[in-house]
């Protein structure tokens, strides 16, 4: 029964178009890069692996499960970490299935990649990132639960002596008018029982209770407000154990001997042991692992190690983008014939610093093998299959008997999307390193998370544009001078003739109408580890092109709004987020004395935002951000609260990002540790913000990341109004402060 319902389900009827399909050309690429890299680390469909049916519970596809008191589980193929995919899955079948919204519940699936594997992927792994949750759900889910629901009600007929056609579905209750009715739970069991449907139909737009029902509250919102709901760091099991990790001070730098005798002495300590990745100390609990940690000696084998400091290697980033790009992204046209004909010429450079993803809560992972043989992991899977093999090839046991427990996890922004398996794969290897003899939680601290590496990277911009007599943007370059992400890595398939599309992702695609453009990319050679972060090469492409396009605007005498409009097909999506966001903001009104209102627009994961920022000044320099009004077009919005809740937290934390944040080197090593000097936004300085969600027929895109790209030059545009001031170099901090 079920591959036959996997097959109807797994790939949508259509595709999203290809403008719209661009979700990945960073965080995680469509295409033959994605999946050359992956056919590589993904596992087989591992039947071990996938989500145990809850008890009780009777399967009609590997993504509903019915019990008999009516509960319905959806067996998510996204995993949860504060995005709300769940929720917004949750909707998908809810609504074709007419369920009630209060039996609903979505747990982790994993193991099964014809079923889970990520279509917006190309269906070669399963993973969550991108902003694809609902990109890869929005048929399968709908069709999912159209499917349960005509089982249920081949079910009531069959009991009933009726034709299927007369049973009404609504709320989790089966009727019929001679009035017969019972939950879905009353026939669930010989529902699951039935041939699958290979054809079901959907329910018209027209029909939705759920999908865009702009007042539907989360089903887990209860859970989350009143501290139930579980994370990975909540996990207890029989005899577990805690162990903290002791990794190098320096990147690429290796054990090279240590002294654990006083550690052990510690009482709680159960055992010190070496990882590939470094140390690790083991307690009965995390106090005695940590005090343990304080205790152990290690010299390290620094020979390999990145020893250059910030200073030094914006120094030779500087150098660099002065020369000619080492590859070239666009190419369009002639821009430098251009400059030599233009009225006036326009330039200037960006520098961005390393930004660490400071989810609330830090890495962490558990591992357990069973007596069968068979190895248990919870934790984030944001990458499940790959994380599978990485960690059955550790324990030295085929991917099939990896068993992962998908959990809720407080935060990723990227950070839990890695090649290598990071702290599962080290999970494992201190497991192993005890024998196996006890379950393992391994837990970083937030110093660990800040200082061990993966960061957003760091780079360097430089942009020059040319006008005509009218006013007319004629020439663009733009030369960007950073790590990549892909390189060396299993997408190293991604980059082609040089380009990591990571880097230029939202500066080789500008929406603009300029007839001479090229964008350049030299990617650098630095044993800082990177790794994509919430929207991934928009978070510096978008701020340099916005900021700079004002500074252009500027010098053509044009007002920036219409400036964007004038290069902008008129009924196109950029342009009518744009009026949408200016109209919603007042644009042509006058503001109070002291305020201050800048703009931007930004394309990331087939969705486009803009936004307009409202500053005030202190008088002495600062700033503060007062208001920020966005404008959205992210396809249809299956929860339009989500989406609201989703731009707002992008702009706060973009906000962070711009104002504050920066992971610096001092020869090599992190400065940063803690909250204390990596400063995310206070809660005081978050401004008032205002959606608005452009209503739209069009199949779902990313929503999670595509607030954060615009709020940077939108507060950098007005900044520069209220105080006459260019801020070209990240955080503004350091440039408000020079």
């Amino acid at each position: 029964m079920l591959p036959k319902l996997m097959q109807s389900l797994t790939l949508p009827a259509a595709r999203v178009e290809a403008s719209r399909r661009q979700f990945l050309i960073g965080a995680l690429a469509t295409g033959t890069g994605l999946a050359i890299g992956f056919h590589l680390l993904s596992a087989s469909p591992a039947a071990a692996s996938e989500t145990a049916t809850p008890s009780g519970a009777h399967a009609f596809s590997p993504y509903v499960t019915i019990d008999g008191d009516g509960k319905v589980t959806v067996l998510s193929s996204q995993f949860e970490m504060g995005q709300g995919s769940y929720n917004g899955i949750a909707t998908l079948v809810a609504e074709e299935l007419d369920a009630d919204w209060s039996a609903i519940d979505v747990k982790g699936a994993a193991g099964n990649l014809q079923a889970y594997g990520n279509i917006a992927f190309g269906g070669a792994m399963q993973g969550t990132g991108g902003s694809t949750s609902m990109v890869t759900s929005w048929e399968r889910y709908r069709k999912a639960g159209a499917a349960a629901r005509a089982m249920l009600v081949a079910a009531a007929a069959s009991e009933w002596g009726v034709e299927a056609a007369e049973i009404t579905v609504e709320n989790g209750l089966l009727a019929h008018p001679s009035g017969k009715s019972g939950g879905f739970g009353v026939f669930a069991a010989k529902a699951a029982t039935l041939p699958v449907p290979v054809e079901v139909k959907l329910k018209q737009p027209s029909d939705w209770k759920l999908i865009g029902n702009a007042d539907l509250k989360r089903f887990d919102s209860a859970r989350k407000a009143n501290g139930t709901e579980q994370y990975t760091i909540d996990v207890k099991l029989p005899g577990l154990l805690t162990a903290v990790m002791i990794h190098p001070p320096l990147f690429g730098a290796k054990v090279k001997s240590f002294d654990a005798s006083a550690a052990r002495a510690i009482k709680g300590v159960v055992d010190v042991v070496e990882t590939p990745r470094g140390i690790a100390v083991v307690g009965e609990h995390m106090w005695a692992a940590i005090k343990g940690r304080e205790a152990v000696t290690v010299e390290w084998d620094e020979t390999g190690a990145e020893k250059r400091g910030t200073q030094q290697l914006m120094s030779i980033y500087r150098d660099l983008v002065k020369k000619p790009p080492a590859a070239v992204a666009r190419n369009d046209g002639d821009a430098e014939a251009e400059f030599a004909k233009a009225a006036r010429v326009i330039e200037a450079s960006f520098e961005f610093p390393y930004l660490a993803h400071a989810a609330m809560e830090p890495l962490n992972a558990v591992a357990r093998m069973n007596d069968d043989g068979t190895l248990e992991i919870w934790g984030g899977h944001q990458f499940t299959d790959v994380y599978q093999k990485l960690a059955g090839d550790v324990a030295g046991i085929a991917a099939e008997k990896v068993r992962l427990h998908v959990m809720k996890t407080g935060g990723s922004f990227g950070r839990r999307a890695v090649f290598d398996g990071d702290v599962v794969v080290e999970a494992v290897h201190v497991a192993k390193a005890l024998g196996f003899r006890a379950p393992v939680k391994l837990q970083w601290t937030r110093d660990d998370d800040m200082r061990g590496g993966r960061y957003r990277p760091a780079y360097v911009h430089s942009l020059k544009a040319g006008i005509d007599d009218g006013g007319k943007l004629v020439a663009w370059t733009d030369h960007i001078v950073g790590q990549s992400i892909v390189a060396k890595t299993a997408f190293e398939g991604m980059v082609k003739n040089g380009v990591d599309p990571t880097s230029v992702e939202g500066a080789n695609n500008l929406p603009y109408a300029i007839p001479n453009q090229t964008v350049g990319l030299t990617s650098t050679e630095v044993g800082v580890p990177v790794l994509w972060w919430r929207s991934v090469g928009s978070t510096h492409t978008a701020f340099a092109a916005e900021t700079f396009l004002d500074e252009v605007a500027e010098a053509a005498g044009r007002d920036p709004v219409e400036f964007r409009l004038s290069m902008l097909e008129p009924d196109s999506r950029h342009a009518t987020v744009l009026k949408l966001a200016a109209e919603k903001a007042g644009w042509q009104k006058p503001l109070p004395e002291g305020r201050f209102r800048g703009v931007a627009i930004a394309e990331s994961f087939g969705s486009v935002v803009a936004e307009i920022a409202e500053v005030s000044t202190d008088g002495n320099g600062q700033i503060k951000v007062e208001r920020v009004v966005a404008a959205v077009d992210c396809g249809l919005a299956v929860n339009p609260d989500q989406v609201r809740a989703q731009v707002e937290g992008g702009i706060g934390f973009g906000l962070s990002a711009i104002l504050g944040e920066e992971i610096s080197l001092t020869d090599g090593q992190v400065d940063q540790g803690n909250f204390d000097l990596y400063t995310p936004l206070r809660i005081d300085a978050m401004p008032a913000v205002e959606v608005h969600i452009v209503a739209s027929a069009n199949p779902p895109s990313g929503i999670g990341e595509p607030g954060v790209p615009p709020i940077g030059p939108a507060v950098a545009n007005a900044a520069y109004k209220a105080l006459g001031k260019r801020i070209r170099v990240m955080p503004f901090a350091k440039s408000l402060n020079a």
